[in-house]
C-alpha cells in the first residue's frame, strides 16, 4: 500500500473515533417567544414569564404553553390560560385563545391583538365587540404571574377590598367561577 493509501485509512480511523463528539454547529439556544414577537411587530410583553414551551408552524399558526394558569395586572387584569393559540402575523395575533380580561368584575375573551404599522404608541385588543386602544409601553418587558392574589380593575376604592382576597380560597371555599367564555360585550367603552 502507498503511502497516501495508510494516511487515508488513518484518516477515517480517527473520524470514526472523533466522530460522536465532531458534529455540526447546532441551534443550541433556539429564539423564546419573547424574541419571536418583536420579529412580527408586537412587543415581548404579551405574554407572563412563565411560558414553558411554544410551537409556531409556518402559517403562523401556534401554541404558547405556560407552567400553569395565571393573572398579570396591566390597565387591566388578564388572565392567561395554561394553553395558549391563535395565529400570528405581522403586526397582529389573530384567533387568539386563552387569554381573558376583567372588566366590572366580569371576564372577557381577547379574541385579536393588532398593532399600529409603523408602530406606533398604541396598542388594540378586540374584546367583543370592542376595540379596546391601550398604551404599548405596558407590554414592552415580560411581567410576572400574580397567581395568588387579585386585584379590581376600574373599581374605585372596591380595588383594595380585592387585593385581600386569596383567590385559591376564592376559587376553592366560594365557588366563584373561573374565567368565562362566552358573555356578551356591552359596547361601553
Amino acid at each position: 500500500m502507498s503511502r497516501s493509501t495508510y494516511f487515508g485509512l488513518f484518516f477515517v480511523f480517527v473520524l470514526c473515533l472523533l466522530g460522536p463528539s465532531l458534529s455540526l454547529p447546532s441551534d443550541e439556544n433556539p429564539p423564546t417567544v419573547f424574541d419571536i414577537l418583536p420579529k412580527f411587530g408586537l412587543p415581548p410583553g404579551l405574554l407572563p414569564n412563565s411560558v414553558t414551551d411554544y410551537t409556531l408552524h409556518d402559517d403562523g399558526r401556534f401554541v404558547v404553553v405556560l407552567s400553569g394558569p395565571c393573572y398579570v395586572q396591566f390597565d387591566y387584569l388578564v388572565y392567561y390560560e395554561k394553553t395558549i393559540s391563535g395565529k400570528l402575523g405581522y403586526g397582529s395575533i389573530t384567533d387568539l385563545n386563552g387569554i381573558q380580561v376583567q372588566r366590572f368584575f366580569l371576564w372577557f375573551d381577547v379574541d385579536e391583538i393588532k398593532v399600529d404599522l409603523p408602530p406606533s404608541d398604541s396598542i388594540y385588543f378586540q374584546v367583543g365587540l370592542i376595540n379596546k386602544k391601550l398604551d404599548v409601553g405596558q407590554f414592552k418587558t415580560v411581567h410576572s404571574c400574580r397567581d395568588d392574589k387579585v386585584s379590581g380593575s376600574g373599581c374605585g376604592s372596591w380595588s383594595s377590598v380585592f387585593e385581600v382576597i386569596d383567590l385559591t380560597r376564592l376559587r376553592a371555599g366560594f365557588d366563584l367561577p373561573a374565567p368565562i367564555d362566552e358573555v356578551p360585550m356591552l359596547l361601553t367603552e
